[in-house]
């Protein structure tokens, strides 16, 4: 339960555990692999005012859209934040967000190389090499 102040007077206003729990429900989920490689990239980070990194879409490859991952210094309005464990914040742009909800990000290491991962529940098609999907 929360306060709402009504024309002057408190009103208890009855906040549904369900209604609470979505509201607090994150946009998209970092595995513990990723959120350790995530904070090893931002200890070697020099600058100062960078808060984490921003994750977002783009249009292209052979498939419709590609994921784009770089270091931010700022939340935009209507961007969400997700904060890992470990205190590392992803900031998902807000034209992403819709495309993004539900998706885990991952960071893989095997014989080929390292890469980070999203595992897209909303993705109906991705190309051959897995670079770019459709929604």
């Amino acid at each position: 339960t929360h306060w709402l102040k009504t024309f002057g007077r408190q009103k208890k206003k009855h906040v549904a555990p369900m209604a609470a729990a979505a509201a607090t429900k994150r946009i998209m989920s970092v595995t513990k692999n990723a959120a350790s490689r995530l904070g090893d990239l931002m200890a070697r980070r020099k600058d100062a005012s960078t808060i984490g990194v921003r994750i977002g879409l783009r249009q292209r490859g052979c498939n419709g859209m590609s994921y784009t991952m770089d270091y931010t210094d700022k939340v935009n309005k209507f961007d969400e934040v997700v904060e890992t464990d470990q205190g590392i914040k992803v900031v998902v742009d807000s034209k992403a967000v819709m495309f993004l909800i539900g998706t885990e990000m991952d960071f893989v290491s095997n014989e080929v190389g390292n890469e980070f991962v999203f595992n897209n529940p909303n993705k109906k098609s991705e190309c051959g090499c897995g670079q770019s999907f459709n929604v």
